[in-house]
């Protein structure tokens, strides 16, 4: 055998040596990188249970409330400045309101742990509970009681005395997941055979608009855009939180229809007990500290009930849309 020839082969032993060490030890590394990614996708996929906390306190060190944004925009600033100030105050916790125009965001925000209460009406509060991200923690009472009227506004000029005078002419909603603005309403017209499975609301109206609350939907009807509003009864009786004495000495209303389901206060599902029963005595509190902010946010004293007899009239209505045609 030659010098070359052994020279050939110690270098071909030395290569496949080299190759096999590689190999052996690109699929320890391989395999590690793999445990490390599976370890951490699992922690991703394991849902988050809350943590036990001490009765009496508040484990949150940052409370965010979402409230609905169904007012004057001005209002609602003003009402989130005075509410932050107060429950900072009283919860020595730093405190953020926000006012999300989508409620669809409240349901992903309760689910991902970025919301903590909020001010929902109760078709709101009916998809929230139904997806299990959140309870009803407290409603806020009406003239005494946890319900109220829809209502159909019109300007006091034109002679409509009821909606079904009002086949064929523009109409505008408060929002698509307003309840008194929109769900009660279109139950209301299902009742009355004006729309169902075979007749939908644009078979009946000549236009439906949404607004992004009870003043835009009032102001399309100030503005002659269309012919009547549906809202709350407190928007045109109530005080002038919403609308002013000029603006409600040019309307009426041609109808009512209800009872409508009192707003609620809900709480995100995953907080803890505690933590929810030291929310709930603190709103509670906020009846006899400052009923002047508590009836400027919440409408009137906040009350416990039970869930699902509060939604029980929503949940009916919410069925019954349903089946109405598109």
């Amino acid at each position: 055998m030659t010098i070359e020839t052994e020279s050939q082969q110690t270098i071909s032993t030395f290569m496949k040596s080299t190759l096999l060490f590689l190999s052996n030890n690109i699929q320890t590394v391989f395999c590690c990188i793999c445990l490390i990614l599976l370890g951490a996708c699992g922690s991703e996929i394991e849902p988050q249970m809350p943590e036990e906390t001490k009765p009496g306190e508040l484990s949150l060190k940052k409370l965010i409330i979402a409230l609905k944004a169904n007012k004057n925009p001005e209002e609602m600033l003003a009402e989130k400045h005075d509410l932050e100030k107060f429950l900072s105050a009283k919860l020595k916790r730093a405190v953020e309101v926000i006012i999300p125009t989508d409620s669809a965001t409240v349901v992903e925000s309760f689910r991902n742990g970025t919301l903590d209460l909020g001010y929902l009406s109760s078709t709101d509060a009916a998809r929230n509970l139904d997806q299990k991200t959140a309870s009803i923690l407290l409603v806020h009472l009406k003239n005494g009681k946890p319900h109220y009227n829809s209502v159909w506004l019109s300007l006091k000029d034109k002679p409509y005395e009821s909606i079904t005078e009002l086949k064929g002419k523009p109409v505008a909603f408060a929002s698509r997941s307003s309840t008194s603005g929109f769900l009660i309403p279109t139950w209301d017209l299902s009742q009355k055979g004006i729309v169902g499975s075979d007749s939908s609301l644009t078979d009946y109206f000549s236009q439906t608009i949404y607004g992004t609350g009870y003043v835009s939907a009032v102001e399309k009807v100030l503005s002659r855009e269309v012919e009547a509003a549906a809202v709350s009864d407190y928007v045109f009786k109530g005080d002038n939180k919403y609308l002013s004495d000029a603006q409600k000495s040019k309307l009426k209303i041609i109808q009512e229809q209800g009872p409508v389901p009192a707003h609620t206060l809900c709480v995100r599902g995953t907080l803890s007990e505690n933590d929810k029963k030291f929310l709930q005595q603190a709103f509670l509190e906020i009846n006899q500290e400052n009923p002047e902010l508590r009836d400027r946010i919440f409408n009137g004293e906040l009350v416990l009930v039970e869930e699902n007899e509060h939604l029980r009239v929503t949940r009916e209505a919410l069925a019954v849309q349903k089946t109405l045609k598109q």
